[in-house]
């Protein structure tokens, strides 16, 4: 997994050198402390993997990170606690916060593989599967469990037939990860899944023991794939 570091400290991008170049998975791109130079280089498309500082400074790496147009899995590297959920707000798949030993370091390598594994899985379109972040864990749901899906300002409720698992991901992203034939957006709040609708009356869907509203955007859609059925 290709990987890159940008930190403003010549001591913390020292030390980050020495632990992926102990990892033999990881194929270190460059160590910067310069945004500039650090972007033109993930420009180029080809890096995995992004150890990224918070506090430099020209730049933090929260507005570095939302300048990028097609990011890199991100680890944050931070001596500043109080960045953590901004960091996971923007997906970062782990927080390393300064100093961090080795060990440490090999298991938030571990969760951005377990990560890259699960994004090139959605990608294959003979998926069974939807693998999601839940807090510090990946899950899987499979597609024959999702009832439907509910979205709220910064995350999603995946409704299944058990408990609901929250995630943060955005309807439209997640939609993304579906089998079009299978689910259909209803609502800017919701996706169904086709096969668990009940019945359709007076633009509400009933599936399971729920009401969902149908939004007159999404309601041609909904009429078709019900007279395809």
């Amino acid at each position: 997994m290709t990987c890159l570091a940008l930190d403003d400290e010549p001591l913390a991008l020292q030390l980050l050198a020495s632990y992926t170049r102990q990892l033999p998975i990881l194929s270190p791109q460059g160590f910067f402390n310069n945004p500039d130079e650090a972007q033109k280089r993930l420009s180029a498309g080809d890096i995995d993997l992004l150890f990224l500082d918070i506090q430099m400074p020209d730049i933090s790496g929260l507005q570095f990170l939302k300048k990028l147009t097609n990011p890199p899995i991100v680890i944050f590297t931070t001596a500043y606690a109080e960045f953590a959920v901004d960091g996971f707000n923007l997906n970062a798949v782990d927080y390393l916060l300064k100093p961090f030993d080795f060990d440490r370091f090999a298991k938030a390598v571990q969760k951005a593989c377990d990560y890259r594994q699960f994004l090139n899985h959605q990608k294959n379109e003979g998926a069974t599967s939807l693998f999601v972040k839940v807090e510090y864990s990946i899950v899987q749901i499979p597609f024959d469990d999702i009832v439907f899906i509910e979205g709220f300002d910064d995350y999603i409720k995946i409704h299944t037939a058990g408990k609901p698992i929250l995630t943060l991901l955005s309807l439209k992203n997640v939609l993304k990860l579906l089998p079009a034939q299978r689910f259909l957006r209803v609502h800017r709040s919701f996706i169904v899944a086709v096969d668990k609708i009940k019945y359709v009356r007076a633009q509400k869907i009933t599936i399971e023991s729920r009401e969902i509203p149908v939004g007159s955007t999404y309601a041609r859609a909904l009429q078709g794939v019900l007279e395809n059925a």
